[in-house]
């Protein structure tokens, strides 16, 4: 748009969300043209000035050569587009007209003037190194912008990429488990005598939801198609690195996601809106192992390295679960909300990496395991319990005396429990001396459930001081959920049997 000082500035937003000046010759203009008896007045839709164009553009020079894509004699490019990942992006994936700055150091001797030189003459018909037609180069520039802008992640500067070469939908890698089952019924809903069937468990449920997510993908997805998997940055404002790129089978694809998802899955709880069983997202993890103020760096470096746990199948790295582990323990500088979800996030990732290490976890209470770190999660959820049934009643919201010292107990679990029971003792004398039947109840079921766990404890493991692993957490999160699924039960009969007897 014009005025009578010139143009008007135009601005625009960069990948880090802030708003960035265009210089006046960088700024793409799109005009209209109306003419009588054109129908298109649209220049950029206009297939005949389109074709005009690309003419006038053949015409500008004759640099000819071997297109190593094409494998014919075609006319070559030495520029290459930009703008791949957002308008401004000065970022090149293929660059070679930099000879001054000695970026080849010696590998080629002919330089960008010299090719241009012989291509007048029509004595230079091929480059050095791999020459690529200008068709082929602007097709495959577009089509990658277009699928970033339509089907991306990024991470700041960094984009990762998955598309299906014959344009059918697959699951987004970087989903959570909601997302890509939500995305997965949009793509083949299912019918309506499957929405019913009977399940045992949350895990149970999950399992059947995510094997018809990955049935509807494979309904619309052959075997044998061909899936792109490839990430893109760049360290320098020029050049951009190919990070990572995998060509996969359209079953190979499938099987992998369908193994990621259902092996690191658990009961998640990211907030009032959103519950749900299943694997999180590779930026949750990030958030969950390093705490929601990771800089951009570190972000990148995380889903850099989660990246081939999800698409190579390859065991999540030990050390973010037990980042996610020591976060999920030290409850007192978290939260609720934000404890609740590294807690989830936590315990998918520990179990997921225990699979790949032989030894399997189920999201359902395992009362038969008499793991020392297990049975030590359990009692601290119970003794937990105790003490915020009796807060409720007096109508006192804090932290648990479990929730206090929670860190304390994953180090060093026998001397802090001698701790929480002395502190649990005045609340468990409240119960006992209470005139209502529910809670005596409550009470006489809690001290069941305890007695329970401690003979499960060989003496040599319950006197064991030494730190707990990442099961305690397992232990801990399904004891709480069968405990609070118990009194949920509890409640609904009582409230019946009133009923029935007024």
């Amino acid at each position: 748009m014009l005025h009578e000082k010139g143009i008007f500035p135009v601005v625009v937003v960069d990948a880090k969300g802030k708003k960035v000046k265009v210089a006046d010759g960088k700024v793409f203009v799109r005009w209209l043209v109306e003419a009588m008896g054109d129908p298109c007045s649209a220049t950029w839709e206009d297939q005949t000035l389109i074709e005009s164009w690309q003419r006038f553009d053949a015409e500008q020079t004759n640099q000819f050569g071997l297109c190593m894509v094409l494998g014919t004699e075609t006319r070559l490019t030495l520029n290459h587009p930009r703008f791949i990942r957002y308008p401004g992006d000065g970022a090149k994936v293929i660059s070679s007209n930099d000879f001054a700055g000695f970026t080849f150091r010696g590998r080629f001797t002919d330089e960008k003037k010299d090719f241009e030189k012989k291509a007048r003459k029509g004595a230079f018909k091929s480059l050095q190194g791999c020459g690529v037609s200008f068709e082929v180069s602007q097709k495959a520039h577009a089509a990658l912008r277009w699928l970033i802008k339509r089907q991306s992640y990024r991470t700041d500067e960094q984009v990762y990429v998955a598309w299906a070469v014959a344009g059918k939908s697959i699951p987004d890698p970087w989903a959570d488990s909601l997302s890509m089952i939500l995305g997965a019924e949009s793509v083949a809903p299912p019918e309506p005598d499957e929405k019913q069937i009977p399940v045992g468990d949350a895990g149970q449920a999950f399992a059947l939801r995510l094997r018809r997510a990955i049935a509807g993908y494979g309904a619309k997805l052959d075997s044998t198609d061909d899936v792109v998997v490839m990430g893109l940055d760049s360290a320098t404002p020029g050049r951009m690195a190919i990070i990572y790129y995998r060509e996969l089978k359209g079953s190979e694809f499938l099987q992998r996601i369908e193994a990621w998802h259902a092996a690191y899955a658990w009961q998640q709880n990211f907030g009032k809106e959103k519950h749900f069983t299943g694997a999180p997202a590779p930026h949750d993890i990030a958030e969950a192992a390093f705490g929601r103020r990771l800089d951009d760096k570190l972000k990148k470096a995380t889903v850099e390295r989660l990246l081939p746990c999800i698409v190579d199948g390859r065991p999540v790295p030990r050390d973010l679960v037990i980042s996610a582990v020591r976060r999920a323990a030290n409850r007192a500088g978290l939260e609720h909300w934000e404890w609740e979800k590294v807690l989830g996030i936590a315990c998918g990732l520990f179990r997921g990496w225990s699979k790949s290490q032989g030894k399997e976890y189920a999201m359902a209470l395992e009362e038969d395991r008499t793991s020392r770190d297990y049975l030590y999660g359990r009692l601290l959820a119970v003794a937990d319990s105790i003490e915020s049934y009796v807060l409720g009643m007096v109508e006192k919201p804090r932290d648990t005396a479990a929730a206090q010292l929670m860190q304390r107990f994953a180090d060093h679990p026998y001397s802090t429990w001698r701790t929480i029971e002395l502190r649990l003792r005045p609340y468990i004398s409240r119960l006992r001396s209470s005139e209502r039947k529910k809670v005596r109840a409550f009470l006489a079921g809690r001290e069941k459930t305890m007695d329970e766990i401690h003979c499960r404890f060989a003496s040599a493991d319950f006197s064991d001081d030494s730190p707990l692993s990442g099961e305690f957490l397992l232990g801990y999160h399904c004891q709480r959920a069968a405990l609070f699924a118990g009194s949920n039960s509890q409640t609904s009969n009582q409230s019946t049997s009133e009923d029935n007897a007024s």
